[in-house]
């Protein structure tokens, strides 16, 4: 995952000092990532990013402004984090009581996910493959793979596709023309593609 620091950019306002930074990614102003986190390729890094030390962050990510990703979470490719969504390590912080990063719990954010604006992700939860968490939901428990959440706490109220879509009962996509267990990313990226060329926008 390191690369050479001409082939990723950062911000003169930026302080990264992790040499474990993918190719073509960009950390822009007010952003910290510190040594030792580890950024994948192609990811975007808004302003006001706080990135600690042990926190690992796949290729193709995007993490919009305000947000700070602690110890202990993962974020696998493809991710999309919104703006000041909070991720938490903690699940008992005490600032008289130190325990050690040892009992601190692990958050993951599989392939293809997206966390939406002022989400709260509880640490030691695991959100699914290309799952969708509404602005503002609070995360206290996994989340299945495709599945939609919102609220607080926050509930499963249907499936989403790989396109972003919500699908209907039978897990049919509109947009796709086409069922979940027959979909793929590649499948969905082509079709939205299309789609975008047939209509010019």
């Amino acid at each position: 995952m390191s690369a050479d620091k001409n082939s990723f950019y950062v911000n003169e306002n930026a302080l990264c000092e992790s040499q474990d930074i993918g190719s073509n990614t960009r950390i822009w102003g007010f952003t910290h990532v510190m040594k030792g986190a580890k950024i994948g390729s192609h990811c975007n890094v808004g302003e006001h990013v706080f990135i600690e030390n042990a926190a690992v962050i796949g290729n193709g990510c995007t993490i919009k402004n305000g947000v700070a990703v602690w110890n202990k979470v993962v974020l696998e490719d493809d991710v999309f984090i919104g703006p000041y969504a909070v991720f938490t390590n903690d699940l008992v912080p005490r600032s008289f009581m130190k325990r050690g990063e040892e009992s601190f719990l692990k958050t993951v954010v599989k392939q293809g996910a997206s966390i939406g604006a002022n989400a709260t992700l509880v640490c030691g939860v695991t959100v699914g493959e290309y799952a969708m968490v509404g602005a503002g939901a609070v995360v206290c428990k996994d989340v299945p793979a495709h599945s939609l959440v919102v609220g607080n706490p926050g509930r499963i109220i249907g499936k989403i596709c790989f396109c972003g879509k919500l699908l209907d009962l039978k897990q049919w996509c509109s947009t796709c023309e086409c069922f979940l267990y027959k979909n793929s990313k590649e499948f969905a990226i082509s079709k939205i593609t299309r789609l975008e060329e047939a209509t010019g926008t």
